[in-house]
C-alpha cells in the first residue's frame, strides 16, 4: 500500500477493525442465506504526510451507482444546508449572473435553496436513484461521477463556477489528486471552492471510530487538506469549525494565483490539531484502546440489559451504525431491530450483522424498554423526534462519545452511564 497523497510507503497502523462488508450494501429477505463479501477495514496514517487513509478495496461506482442515503431525510441536515447557501451568497456576493456547481449534490438537499434564491447552480451526483429525486425537486443534476474528463465536460457545456461546493464527499475519493485537480477545473480562475469533511481532530480525540469505513478513503486534518489541496494549485484562505457529524471542517480554498493569505482562523485551527499531536506520527496512537473502551461499555450495557429482560432497538440505520455493530458484533440477540426514516431501508437488513430495519412507527407499536440511537451525531434533532418514549419508560441511549442517557438538562453528557466523560 502507498500514501495515495505522497506515494511514501511509510504506512503505520492506527486502528484493524477486521473484515466487514460495505457499510451501505442493506441486505434483502431474499440475500440472508447467500455469501456476503466482507472487506479489511485497516486504518492506517502516512508518516511522512500524515494523511489518514484505508486501502481502497472498493470503488466508488460499486458504492454510489445506486446508493441508499438520502439527505434530505435529515431535518437538521436540510437547515445546515439552507444556512450555508444564504452564508456563501452573502459572503461571495453571489446572484442571478453567478454559477455554483455542488459535487455529490445527492438528491438536491443543498442546491433546492440556490434555485430557490435564484442562483444558476449544477449538481453533479454519480447515484441514479439520488439524482433522479434531485431532478424530480426542480435541481438541474447530471448523474456522473466527477473526475478529470467529465470535469472537463460539463465546464465546456456549463463554464466555469463561480463557487464549487465539495460537502461530504472529499474523504470519499480513492484518487485524491486527479479529484483535486477535476474540482480545480470546475472553478473559475478568480472562483471559491468549499469543502466540508469530517475533522479527524474530533475522530482521534473522541474516539469517533465508528466515522471509519469503506467509503470513507482517508480523513482529514486542516494540514492534510492543506496538502492534499496545494496539489492542484489551490490555497485554503479560510476555515470554519462546524457541530456537522461530529465535528468538520468547513474550508474555503481559491486558486493560487488569487487566494489572499489564510486568516487567523487558519492558523488558530492547525495550532489546535498541533496540540493534540496530530502534527506528528505518535498523535494517532491512541484510537485503538479509545475504540475498545466504547465497544466494552456497549457490550456490557446491552448484555445487562438482555439478563434483567428488556428489550433493546435500535434508532437509525447509517453506514457508521454498521461500523459500530460489526466492530461490537452486536445482533439481532442484543438489538432486536432498528427503525429509520428512509423508505429505502424498509424491510432490509444491516450488513453482516442482520438486524432487521422498520420504518419509525414500529418504536410507538412496540413500546421497547431501550432505544439506542446510531446516528449518535443528531443527537438534539433524534432527542427532540424521541422525547415521547419516556411516557412508557423507555431509556433513549446514544453510544458515542462515550455511552450515555439522552440529554435531559440542555448538556449532552450530564447522564454518563460509564462515568468516563468525553475529552
Amino acid at each position: 500500500m502507498h500514501c495515495r497523497l505522497c506515494d511514501s510507503e511509510r504506512l503505520s497502523s492506527v486502528l484493524d477493525l477486521g473484515a466487514t462488508p460495505p457499510c451501505e450494501k442493506f441486505l434483502s429477505a431474499t440475500e440472508l442465506d447467500l455469501v456476503e463479501p466482507t472487506y479489511p477495514l485497516h486504518l492506517r496514517v502516512c508518516a511522512d504526510c500524515l494523511l489518514v487513509q484505508i486501502p481502497a478495496l472498493i470503488t466508488p461506482e460499486e458504492t454510489f451507482t445506486e446508493y441508499a442515503y438520502y439527505s434530505s431525510f435529515s431535518d437538521s441536515w436540510v437547515r445546515h444546508a439552507e444556512t450555508f447557501v444564504e452564508h456563501a451568497i452573502e459572503r461571495l456576493g453571489l446572484d442571478g449572473d453567478s454559477f455554483m456547481i455542488e459535487v455529490a449534490s445527492n438528491d438536491g438537499y443543498l442546491l433546492r435553496h440556490a434555485v430557490a434564491a435564484g442562483i444558476p447552480c449544477l449538481g453533479i451526483e454519480p447515484s441514479v436513484n439520488v439524482g433522479a429525486a434531485a431532478r424530480a425537486a426542480g435541481v438541474p443534476t447530471a448523474t456522473t461521477f466527477l473526475h478529470e474528463e467529465s470535469a472537463a465536460a460539463l465546464r465546456a457545456e456549463h463554464g466555469p463556477a463561480d463557487l464549487v461546493v465539495a460537502n461530504n464527499v472529499y474523504a470519499h475519493v480513492p484518487d485524491l489528486r486527479g479529484f483535486t485537480r477535476s474540482l480545480r477545473m470546475l472553478m473559475a480562475d478568480d472562483g471559491w471552492l468549499s469543502i466540508e469533511v469530517h475533522h479527524a481532530l474530533n475522530l482521534f480525540e473522541l474516539g469517533q471510530f465508528d466515522t471509519i469505513y469503506h467509503e470513507h478513503f482517508q480523513y482529514y486534518t486542516l494540514l492534510s487538506a492543506q496538502r492534499a489541496l496545494a496539489t492542484a494549485g489551490l490555497t485554503v484562505v479560510d476555515v470554519e469549525l462546524l457541530p456537522t457529524h461530529g465535528g468538520s471542517l468547513r474550508v474555503w480554498a481559491r486558486p493560487d494565483a488569487v487566494a489572499s493569505a489564510p486568516s487567523a482562523q487558519v492558523w488558530e485551527v492547525l495550532e489546535l490539531e498541533e496540540r493534540a499531536g496530530l502534527h506528528r506520527l505518535d498523535g494517532y496512537l491512541e484510537l485503538a484502546p479509545r475504540a475498545e473502551r466504547v465497544r466494552h461499555d456497549l457490550l456490557r450495557f446491552l448484555l445487562d440489559c438482555k439478563d434483567k429482560g428488556k428489550r433493546v432497538v435500535g434508532y437509525g440505520a447509517p453506514g457508521k451504525g454498521n461500523t459500530l455493530l460489526n466492530y461490537c458484533g452486536i445482533r439481532p440477540d442484543l438489538l432486536a431491530y432498528t427503525v429509520d426514516r428512509n423508505p429505502y431501508k424498509h424491510g432490509k437488513f444491516t450488513p453482516g450483522t442482520r438486524i432487521p430495519i422498520h420504518p419509525p412507527e414500529r418504536i410507538e407499536l412496540d413500546r421497547p424498554h431501550v432505544v439506542i440511537v446510531l446516528p449518535w451525531n443528531l443527537e438534539a434533532e433524534i432527542t427532540a423526534q424521541l422525547r415521547h418514549i419516556t411516557e412508557w419508560g423507555a431509556e433513549l441511549i446514544y453510544p458515542l462519545p462515550t455511552l450515555h442517557h439522552a440529554d435531559r438538562h440542555d448538556n449532552p453528557h450530564s447522564d454518563i452511564i460509564t462515568g468516563r466523560h468525553a475529552r
